[in-house]
């Protein structure tokens, strides 16, 4: 009868010592978790992910309102995106750079295969051929830590300046995760 409580005592001290982790370090492991936090923080870039605009909701007037929403999927590796995307507009030879907006707090956003985020462009539309407008003809859009654009037409009329043409009265809101 002894032999049962030995034999079951044997059994769970062997099961015990193999769960337990060798304690030499030869970085399998270790190699295996840094290629993943790697993959877990490289930043999204342009060419992995589709960008599409709209539906924008077009300010009909001088001083009124518009938004232009952006949703990114990812077709890639697992990326990140954390800030605000860069935004320009473009008018023949002039340029202008939307500022992100101030009111908001960006969060770091880990997007797999095929999720999805959205950013908007606010913008006060502008007199046409106005001297304070810009009246935009693209808007150029790159993801952080990127110089890469992606271009879009610009067709929802001139831009407000807030003192000129070259500091539009627009913002962009951070990357939000989109869906469910």
């Amino acid at each position: 009868m002894r032999a049962i409580p030995i034999a079951v005592t044997a059994l769970v001290a062997a099961l015990t010592l193999t769960a337990c982790g060798d304690s030499g370090d030869d970085g399998g492991d270790n190699d295996t978790k840094a290629t993943a936090s790697a993959a877990a923080t490289a930043a999204c870039a342009i060419g992995q992910v589709a960008l599409e605009a709209g539906p924008a909701s077009e300010a009909p007037a001088a001083g009124d309102t518009g938004i232009v929403p952006f949703t990114i999927t990812n077709s890639g590796d697992q990326c990140t995106l954390e800030g605000f995307p860069g935004v320009g507009l473009t008018a023949g030879d002039t340029s202008a750079t939307v500022a992100g907006d101030e009111a908001a707090q960006p969060e770091k956003l880990t997007l797999a295969k095929d999720d999805t985020a959205t950013f908007t462009i606010t913008y006060v539309r502008g007199e046409a051929a106005g001297a304070e407008s810009l009246d935009a003809t693209t808007v150029k859009i790159s993801l952080p830590g990127a110089d890469t654009t992606k271009d879009f037409p610009w067709s929802y009329g001139p831009v407000a300046g807030k003192t000129g043409a070259s500091e539009p009265d627009a913002t962009v809101s951070p990357f939000q995760r989109a869906g469910d």
